[in-house]
């Protein structure tokens, strides 16, 4: 249906090349022009000033997520002001014993214009953004929406 780049670029900046001395900043680049100072997360020795794969991954769950329950709010004519969400991914061990996320909780914080709906319409309107997103049907990880205000 569709197809999504992007180019990453990575250069030695060290006389060595070892597994203590290598630099981790990198460059994410993307077909419409936008470009993102990337590194590994600091307890791989990466710069904290920079997102990492693990971070840019919760963002794109999360993102996705909103975009989906976005979505579903204009289609049932909810008129939504603002979605803030606070998402955390969890890096741990999965059942193989590899180091995965292996959960992102999302807690978005939602305001409505006119009709708010109740907690169990809103659940619902979550489960179903969860089962539409197209990064959550991509990925292994649970993804639970811990909190919805």
């Amino acid at each position: 249906m569709s197809e999504h780049a992007a180019e990453i670029s990575w250069k030695r900046d060290s006389e060595t090349f070892t597994y203590d001395q290598y630099n981790r900043e990198h460059r994410w680049r993307f077909p419409g022009g936008s470009g993102i100072n990337a590194s590994a997360a600091p307890q791989f020795k990466g710069l904290a000033s920079h997102v990492n794969p693990e971070e840019a991954f919760v963002a794109a769950c999360a993102s996705c997520h909103m975009l989906t329950f976005l979505a579903i709010c204009a289609r049932k004519r909810l008129v939504v002001n603002s979605y803030n969400d606070s998402a955390v991914g969890f890096l741990e061990k999965n059942e193989r014993g590899k180091l995965a996320i292996t959960r992102i909780e999302l807690s978005p914080k939602i305001s409505f214009d006119g009709q708010h709906p109740d907690s169990a319409s809103l659940n619902k309107m979550h489960e179903h953004a969860h089962r539409e997103c197209f990064i959550a049907n991509s990925v292994q990880t649970e993804i639970v929406v811990a909190r919805t205000i």
